[in-house]
């Protein structure tokens, strides 16, 4: 099988890494700088350092010309930019034919102040591809991964989702072996959901941690946590078993708990009393939650669904409000029964 990767981030580098064990695997770069150091030194010294390529990995330069003429060459095309990029990447590939998959999690923020979102917000990855490429056979790869992880071999569990078996069974031809499962799902937007809602919910676990509240008030937070992304999962159309499975429940305990999550690290600098700013610098990497929670806010409220940890995450970022009294608005709601 032949798997073209564009974008080389860490998790983008991890999956090539892992699918060139079986398979014949292309790896393409935007930047002319990181893409002449990957192809000298055989390894992603900027977002996945200490990981040599092995041989079945070519390196390629990301432009329209060469990307169009090699396109028909791949029986898989993975977009691994940040969601940020990925209708540019898709508006690349306007006569490619075979199965095409995102890793980003979140939600397209317009940079123009235009909105294309039917409900008033950012579009989730499947309502950015419906726009720019509405023909192709689409899909997700999701779960609970590190890059670090998966690259080295550990054990891991992926969900190949998308509405078309064909995408899903080319998701488990690339991917699935013996260190990593691929399990197929159909319910690509609960899929998504679950993918981008976890990572706010993971800034604010770390501000918990980073505040030093204790197991109880981190394990009630994932708790609610779930809850509030099943909410917003159902409006939209999931369905309520996903967020129980590699997608939801697992993604979100290991982003909110893991200590290479990035969507936790935000939220530990800010309860140090750091500015958003300083953490992101800090970072060094995208993490998708700052930018997904004000979208995740106004999907909800159009939709009428209450998501009180997702608020106090927005007021926190946005500077409204103090990392303990984020805690104060949370812990301040009235009682209510478990299942509201």
């Amino acid at each position: 099988m032949n798997i073209m990767v564009l974008g080389a981030g860490a998790w983008g580098t991890a999956l090539a890494i892992s699918a060139s064990r079986c398979h014949g695997v292309s790896l393409w770069v935007r930047d002319p700088e990181q893409y002449r150091s990957m192809q000298r030194d055989r390894v992603n010294a900027r977002y996945l350092p200490g990981f040599a390529f092995p041989e079945s990995i070519e390196v390629m330069q990301l432009d329209p010309l060469a990307l169009r003429a090699r396109q028909g060459q791949a029986d898989l095309i993975v977009i691994g930019t940040p969601m940020a990029g990925l209708r540019s990447t898709l508006e690349l590939l306007p006569s490619a034919t075979q199965p095409l998959v995102w890793l980003c999690k979140g939600f397209e923020l317009s940079g123009d102040g235009a909105d294309r979102s039917p409900a008033g917000a950012g579009l989730l990855a499947h309502e950015v591809a419906e726009q720019a490429a509405p023909q192709r056979l689409c899909g997700a790869l999701s779960g609970p991964s590190f890059a670090q992880e998966v690259a080295r071999g550990q054990p891991a569990a992926l969900v190949a989702a998308s509405r078309h078996e064909t995408v899903r069974q080319a998701l488990v031809t690339a991917f699935h072996g013996p260190s990593l499962r691929v399990y197929a799902n159909d319910d690509l937007i609960g899929v998504e959901v679950a993918g981008a809602t976890k990572n706010v919910m993971a800034i604010a676990s770390g501000l918990s941690d980073g505040l030093q509240l204790g197991l109880n008030a981190r394990a009630a937070l994932i708790t609610r946590g779930l809850a509030e992304m099943t909410r917003l999962g159902l409006a939209l159309g999931a369905r309520a078993e996903t967020f129980m499975g590699l997608s939801g429940l697992g993604d979100l305990v290991l982003t909110a708990t893991g200590d290479l999550s990035r969507n936790r690290r935000v939220g530990l600098l800010l309860a140090q009393g750091q500015s958003l700013q300083q953490a992101l610098l800090s970072l060094g990497h995208v993490a998708e939650g700052v930018p997904t929670a004000h979208a995740v806010l106004q999907r909800a409220a159009r939709l009428g669904v209450e998501m009180p940890i997702t608020q106090s995450v927005v007021d926190l970022l946005d500077g409204r409000l103090q990392p303990a009294a984020a805690v104060a608005q949370l812990m301040g709601r009235g009682a209510s029964a478990e299942g509201a």
